[in-house]
Order: C-alpha cells, then structure tokens, then sequence
C-alpha cells in the first residue's frame, strides 16, 4: 500500500514538473510579454525545420504551458517595463546588450561597472 501510494505521488509530481517547460525556459530570461511559452510551443510546432520526435512533444506541453503562462501573467504585467535593453538601442550600447561588440553586460570600455 506504501509503495504504491508512493509511486502515484512520484508519478504525479514528475508528470507536473515536467510539464510547461516552454512557459519556464521563456521565463528564465528577458522580458518576453505576455503568454511567452504558449507562443514559443506554436512557434516550434508551425516551423518546417523541427524534427518529426519534437512535434507530438511540444504539442503535450502546449496546454501546460498555456495554464502556466495564464498563472504567470501578473508576474510578465510587473515585469514588462523592467528591461529596457530589447528595446532600446541607446540601453544595449550602455548596458553591453547582446548585439554590442566585445562587451560583458553592465560594463564600460574601461573595464568597470556602469552605475545602474
């Protein structure tokens, strides 16, 4: 009886971490607005380049990462303002932003730490 009690709760707690990780992966980084998972899984599951295996398994995770994109939402509203650096060319130069030759974020030609 413990074992299998044990086992439906493994099971069950696998199955809901596992599960949304498109919605985790696009919020672990930048800002992406609003429903990033949901749109990231749509996105992989329309390109001709994914892979035959990838489809059926995006198309799984597809509702969970809906659901938890729809539990994210306040959290992208309070964070929506707060990095500036996607869209401003003026903050990428300042803050060392991806496409900024040679620079590690947050730091000047000199070597130090830009004021924040």
């Amino acid at each position: 009886m413990l074992k299998q009690a044990f086992f439906i709760v493994t099971t069950g707690c696998a199955l809901l971490v596992s599960n949304g990780c498109s919605s985790v992966m696009s919020h672990t980084g930048p800002s992406q607005g609003y429903y990033p998972g949901t749109r990231g899984s749509i996105k992989i599951i329309e390109d001709k380049d994914t892979s035959w295996a990838m489809v059926p398994l995006v198309a799984i995770d597809l509702p969970f990462s809906a659901v938890l994109d729809t539990l994210l939402l306040p959290y992208d509203y309070l964070r929506k303002d707060s990095d500036k650096s996607a869209d401003s060319p003026r903050e990428r130069m300042l803050h060392g932003g991806v496409n900024s030759p040679g620079g590690s974020p947050h730091k000047n030609k000199a070597g130090g730490a830009h004021p924040l």
